[in-house]
């Protein structure tokens, strides 16, 4: 067999950055939990045609397909794999509404598939944790101004760079347009929405052509989507731009909650940003795109908004905001970049050392007694010499070695970092709370 090579796309993690992984993971769930969002998996494949509702081309979708299908199966060429994990949610409430308590409030943090062409900090398989919050009939806008802070929470309490929230509202810039007399307001969002990617020259080019805006109302949009600022001052500066429409002044409304909501729980957590548009269809309301500070030119790493359509059948409608943490995307331009280490490459924290493979089941019940007590502990291979296998410890970064007494003498426990040697108990000694597991830094 030859030499295997890497899928480009499809990143596996050495231990020491799959730990790290799990130590932003279980951040994220404990922080999603203390505000009250549900645990939920759904299944890795949807309907080709629901994947497909929002607009999205089918090279980017991978179809599942058996290899060799038996007569009578289902043809799963209109099964795919699910590219994000809102298709799916939406689905799963339409299919168990009658069993869920509204407003449902739940998390997913699950892989998602998606075939792009894969650069730094994006991949064809990768890790979303999501929230999202759905209510029957109406949403109460309050939701829309709790997303960032969840958010805030969740990312502010780990060793990362800190994450700035872009926010805008479809409102706004739906009703600017109209207010402008532009009549495709969804055509001028879309074009907006590829300022960063284009530049303002071509997206005044766009909006002529696929909106109908002339150049007057080109340079109106363009001027819209330059204005930023971490207060509400911007909704001064949309005013001065002399439009108006009942539905701007909404979006303006809503959106200074949001900014002075978040402002007073974490201060420059959010920006308002009024050329963030979101691409996608479905967003009615409040839009966010997080970047990450020193990673910026590499985009958003978090994403999503309200939606007031995505989720109805019949005379059933289930609106809601969401937004989406692209767990994977973060720690591959922090891996990229050496920005996050771990203080041992496995979770070990004490090994025990072999005097003789005749002890090895000495050793065995030293272990398990540490084991028992929440101590990650394992035995040494072999009973090779002791500098051998302080060696081997300190390779792994283990940071105490347990030595069993003979004879009628007490067992010793060393840390091979600073040369302390004490007598220990395995029913008593514990080492250094920050000692138990490893710890995660950033550079």
């Amino acid at each position: 067999m030859s030499k295997p090579t890497p899928i480009s796309g499809f990143p596996e993690w050495l231990p020491p950055q799959r730990m790290i992984e799990q130590y932003v993971i279980e951040r994220i769930r404990r922080t999603f939990e203390l505000y009250g969002f549900a645990p939920l998996e759904t299944r890795a494949v949807e309907p080709l045609d629901q994947l497909l509702r929002k607009g999205e081309t089918s090279k980017e979708v991978y179809v599942l397909r058996r290899l060799q299908a038996a007569e009578g199966d289902i043809d799963e060429d209109t099964l795919g794999l699910h590219f994000d994990l809102t298709v799916p949610f939406a689905r799963f409430v339409l299919e168990n509404a009658g069993k869920l308590h509204f407003p449902f409030r739940r998390y997913q943090i699950q892989k998602v598939w998606r075939g792009e062409r894969p650069q730094e900090g994006r991949y064809r398989e990768f890790l979303q944790a999501d929230i999202d919050v759905v209510d029957r009939d109406t949403l109460p806008f309050h939701y829309e101004a709790e997303m960032p802070l969840v958010l805030g929470d969740a990312l502010g309490g780990l060793p990362i760079p800190p994450v700035l929230v872009h926010v805008n509202n479809r409102k706004v810039c739906e009703g600017f347009y109209r207010g402008l007399g532009l009549t495709d307001p969804e055509a001028a969002l879309r074009a907006v929405d590829k300022l960063d990617k284009i530049g303002p020259e071509k997206v005044a080019e766009l909006l002529a052509e696929t909106a109908g805006a002339s150049d007057a109302q080109a340079k109106a949009c363009l001027r819209l989507a330059e204005i930023s600022a971490p207060d509400a001052s911007f909704a001064d500066q949309v005013r001065a731009l002399g439009v108006s429409h009942p539905l701007l002044d909404e979006g303006l409304e809503e959106l200074v909650r949001v900014v002075e909501v978040a402002a007073e729980h974490a201060p420059g957590l959010c920006v308002a940003d009024l050329k963030i548009a979101r691409g996608l269809d479905y967003y009615t309301g409040t839009v966010y795109e997080a970047t990450l500070s020193g990673f910026e030119r590499f985009g958003s790493v978090c994403a999503g908004g309200r939606y007031d359509n995505l989720a109805s059948a019949g005379n059933d409608r289930f609106p809601g905001v969401g937004i989406s943490i692209g767990v994977t995307r973060i720690l591959g331009l922090l891996f990229g970049a050496g920005a996050l280490t771990v203080s041992r490459s496995v979770p070990t924290s004490v090994l025990v050392a072999l005097p003789a493979e005749e002890r090895r089941r000495d050793c065995d019940r030293i272990a398990a007694a540490l084991r028992g007590r929440g101590i990650a502990t394992e035995v040494a291979p072999s009973a090779a010499k002791y500098g051998k296998q302080i060696r081997f410890a300190e390779r792994r970064g283990i940071p105490f070695v347990w030595f069993p007494g003979g004879d009628g003498e007490a067992d010793t426990v060393k840390d091979i970092r600073s040369g302390d040697q004490v007598e220990a108990d395995s029913t008593a000694w514990t080492p250094p709370a920050g000692d138990l597991r490893p710890a995660i830094a950033g550079a």
